[in-house]
């Protein structure tokens, strides 16, 4: 037992060595999804039987995906993902983007890669490439490791990704390509998938061209969601940085995409702040929402709301001090599990650094974090050096009320509404 100032562990934390997920096949809840009945198929009735199997058997396990967290890269990590579900019990959680390359490549060494507790279902791995073979070894590599969906990138703007790579959001210039990833990847799995993309590249940015990327993709494929990035990308001349400010945000398109694909669940993201902003988009109709450095940067002031502001559940009641203690356990018993000494103390504390943004006291811990990281070797040890710097009532208190958002976010969305997609008949070669 561990005890910060006074205050005992008390967590029903699995430690991470006894629970490496191996030949263990979960089915992910998602009772948001809708069913089709009339959308054209890669085979049109062992698809949507498959899919509406699925469907059924994992609306029993967990809430909607009213809210998740983005796949970020060396964000949201094993690391990053423990720490937030210390945080919420029902955001959906997403793995960063893994190459399916690097699955196939490092099937001895999987573990690295693929393996997560229990605790952090529901889950999604992303994978990424551009090769169907690699795809479909991929993802049967990673179906026996029990993630909940399995979700295919093609939003990345990173210059490796979708430049040297060609994959990512280059993809979106490929939809009949997408269309026979998805298929692959769903022949291979017994859970969900889904595509994250934008909502355009370069001079391809109309509304008709994505709602042809849609409309492909979805009759090629069993693929039914479709997490949509607001903003289109551009693929020469800025960073992937500035991808997520200088595009403008056109929350109209995905409205739109409500409205011209009612068969189809969609999850917004991009440019989205708070709780409260994830609450006015789904009052205007949003099906979910997905936020990303926002709840990475203010995890305390976003997830610690997640599960009463979104899905109507208790608080947990759980301080910051009880949060780092749950962490602890984690941080703890995974030091130095793959060699080298990694992770080490500063790999497993670099989710936690934003931990205390704006309290009192922040700026001195980020300091003594920054000279207990040349020489703690244990998280107990850099936390009992560290937390001094911060007073009882930051670390003792349960959150506070949530913070307002923009109000004036999605005013007016429906009134910019692009004209209707006309669904033009097209012949689809199905495989």
């Amino acid at each position: 037992m561990v005890k910060f100032a006074g205050c005992s562990l008390i967590s029903s934390f699995t430690p991470f060595h006894s629970v490496i997920l191996k030949n263990h096949r979960r089915l992910s809840a998602n009772n948001c999804y809708k069913n089709s009945n009339n959308s054209k198929s890669l085979s049109t009735y062992t698809q949507k039987d498959i899919l509406q199997t699925k469907e059924e058997m994992v609306a029993r396990r967990y809430l909607p995906p009213w809210f998740s967290v983005a796949p970020m890269m060396e964000w949201t990590d094993n690391h990053y993902r423990t720490f937030a579900r210390i945080l919420s019990k029902h955001a959906w959680l997403y793995t960063e983007m893994l190459a399916a390359e690097t699955i196939v490549y490092q099937k001895g060494n999987l573990d690295r890669f693929l393996a997560f507790s229990p605790e952090q279902h529901p889950i999604v791995l992303q994978i990424g490439g551009n090769n169907l073979e690699n795809l479909a070894k991929a993802t049967e590599l990673a179906s026996a490791y029990g993630y909940d969906e399995i979700n295919f990138n093609c939003g990345c703007p990173s210059p490796r990704v979708a430049g040297h790579g060609c994959f990512g959001v280059s993809l979106m210039l490929d939809p009949k390509f997408v269309g026979e990833a998805m298929s692959v990847i769903a022949a291979n799995t017994n859970v969900p998938v889904s595509v994250k993309c934008r909502i355009g590249v370069d001079d391809h940015d109309s509304y008709n061209e994505l709602c042809d990327f849609i409309y492909k993709v979805s009759s090629l494929s069993p693929t039914r969601h479709f997490i949509v990035h607001s903003r289109k990308a551009l693929l020469n001349g800025i960073s992937p940085a500035e991808n997520r400010t200088i595009p403008p945000l056109k929350y109209e398109y995905y409205y739109a995409l409500l409205r011209d694909f009612p068969h189809l669940t969609f999850t917004l993201n991009g440019g989205i702040d708070t709780v409260d902003e994830v609450n006015a988009a789904r009052r205007k109709g949003a099906h979910c929402v997905m936020l990303g450095r926002a709840a990475y940067h203010n995890p305390w002031h976003t997830l610690g709301h997640v599960d009463t502001a979104i899905y109507g559940a208790p608080s947990s009641g759980l301080t910051r001090r009880q949060v780092l203690e749950q962490y602890q356990v984690y941080g703890d018993a995974i030091l130095g599990r793959y060699g080298n000494n990694r992770p080490n103390v500063r790999d497993v504390m670099k989710p936690l650094i934003n931990f205390f943004r704006a309290e009192p006291g922040n700026g001195l811990w980020k300091r003594k974090a920054d000279a207990a990281f040349m020489h703690c070797t244990t998280v107990k040890s850099f936390l009992e050096e560290t937390l001094v710097a911060l007073p009882n009532s930051v670390l003792d208190s349960p959150i506070q009320e949530a913070p307002c958002g923009r109000e004036d976010l999605f005013a007016d969305v429906h009134n910019l509404l692009p004209p209707p997609y006309d669904a033009r008949e097209q012949e689809v070669l199905y495989a």
